[in-house]
């Protein structure tokens, strides 16, 4: 594959002709999908089952399973999965020496085991334990994925290449909806973490089928003498692209853990006190989910095309502004509508705040565009386990919140004051559009 920068072919009638992809970066662009998918699907599936989980484990760990007890352990469980998250930031200096695709086999192969491991969980802090054991690996896995679609695939495609990557995590949500809609509600939440186990399968074929990108096996030997990947990105041209990015990418897990992974508990809540039973309230929560995840497929696959027509810096501005927005409409005003009022606009908003959830893919078409081959994957792993970090103070925050509060919706409606810090930084982001993937 040539590192060079991509010509465009033009046919008889002038029209621009896209370079096809062969067989391995079509294979290697599914398997990092199929990962991306099943890291969101299992990131959700705690989601949708936090209150039946909670219910049935906080009295065998000596705690009533109260609606306060619920969102406040619930909180800091997020917490703790985040941390996880933050951990894996060991995977990219793994990556930028070792190779893309085992390391993505690798990243796959932990959080599956983990996510299963939940399913035998006997108390909370089995399950938090085992839920943080599996952030470190989900947390590898988006900065895996999008390093190697960056890297394989042609100049000229990479760009949608990184819209089309990361559906797959939101596609995950659906998924995951689906399934609580089908095998949680029939057998509980012990058989959705079971559910979790599938990405083995990714794993394995990952490492057998797909071959390094050419562009890191050029690089990786002259990498090797060169200083630590860790300590490169904190040096010049990389130090303000790394701060910067870091913070960007904090907001972004702020949003997504705020609102997100939070409205399948908005929605169950919703749901109760209009008279719905436990089974009913599940499928409910799981029919959000999938309004969600639409919405941001969506978003996600309108990003590139916005990206590459008034910029980088521009595009995230917009999707933050819609983030901030809907946040704030669907925790801070549907979510205390009259009953019989409050869900369905609940639900409605929930649409908008999943496409304007689509700037994460903001993040795997501009990073690799700020970073060389040889610090790449250190970069994008360091970059998002900042945020996770961060993401996670802000959950024991919400945590604490809560439980003074006795409420979800207000706590997480402030979480849009992120989005606002967000717009600040915005302007001291390093442009790209125009610029092809530096070797």
């Amino acid at each position: 594959m040539s590192h060079a920068p991509v010509v465009l072919g033009a046919t008889a009638a002038g029209a621009r002709q896209r370079t096809p992809l062969n067989r391995q970066q079509v294979i290697g662009f599914w398997a990092a999908w199929a990962g991306w998918t099943l890291d969101g699907m299992d990131s959700v599936i705690y989601a949708l089952v936090l209150s039946p989980a909670l219910t049935e484990l906080l009295p065998k760990s000596g705690m009533e399973s109260s609606l306060a007890n619920i969102g406040r352990v619930g909180s800091i469980m997020f917490a703790l999965f985040l941390i996880g998250w933050g951990m894996s930031f060991i995977w990219g200096p793994i990556a930028d020496r070792f190779g893309r695709t085992r390391t993505l086999a690798a990243t796959v192969l932990i959080y599956a085991l983990f996510t299963g491991a939940a399913a035998f969980a006997n108390d909370i802090w089995q399950l938090g334990a085992f839920r943080f054991l599996a952030g470190i690996g989900i947390g590898g896995e988006w900065a895996m994925a999008g390093t190697y679609v960056a890297e394989a695939w042609p100049e000229d495609r990479r760009k949608m290449g990184a819209g089309y990557l990361q559906t797959g995590y939101y596609f995950g949500f659906f998924l995951a909806a689906a399934l609580n809609y089908t095998v949680g509600a029939a057998y509980g939440w012990r058989a959705m973490f079971l559910c979790g186990l599938f990405p083995v399968v990714v794993s394995v074929v990952t490492l057998l089928s797909v071959k390094e990108p050419e562009r890191w096996q050029h690089k990786h030997q002259e990498a090797a003498r060169r200083r630590s990947p860790l300590v490169q990105i904190f040096r010049p041209p990389y130090l303000g692209r790394t701060i910067v990015m870091s913070g960007l990418l904090s907001v972004a897990v702020i949003g997504l853990w705020a609102a997100a992974v939070y409205e399948p508990t908005a929605i169950t809540i919703l749901a109760r006190a209009q008279g719905m039973d436990g089974p009913s309230a599940a499928r409910m929560a799981s029919f959000g989910t999938a309004l969600l995840s639409v919405g941001t497929i969506f978003g996600c696959l309108a990003l590139p095309l916005l990206a590459e027509r008034i910029g980088r810096r521009s595009t995230l501005a917009v999707y933050f502004l819609g983030m901030a927005l809907t946040i704030v409409l669907g925790f801070g005003w549907a979510f205390y509508l009259p009953t019989g009022a409050a869900l369905p606009v609940f639900i409605i908003v929930l649409f908008f705040l999943g496409f304007a959830g689509g700037n994460f893919a903001i993040f795997s078409l501009w990073l690799p565009e700020l970073f060389g081959t040889e610090v790449r994957a250190t970069a994008f792993a360091f970059c998002t386990s900042v945020g996770r970090f961060i993401g996670a103070g802000v959950n024991f925050a919400l945590a604490a919140s809560v439980n003074a509060m006795g409420t979800l919706g207000t706590p997480v409606a402030f979480t849009a004051i992120a989005f606002g810090i967000g717009l600040l930084i915005v302007p001291f982001a390093f442009e790209t559009r125009g610029k092809v993937l530096p070797d």
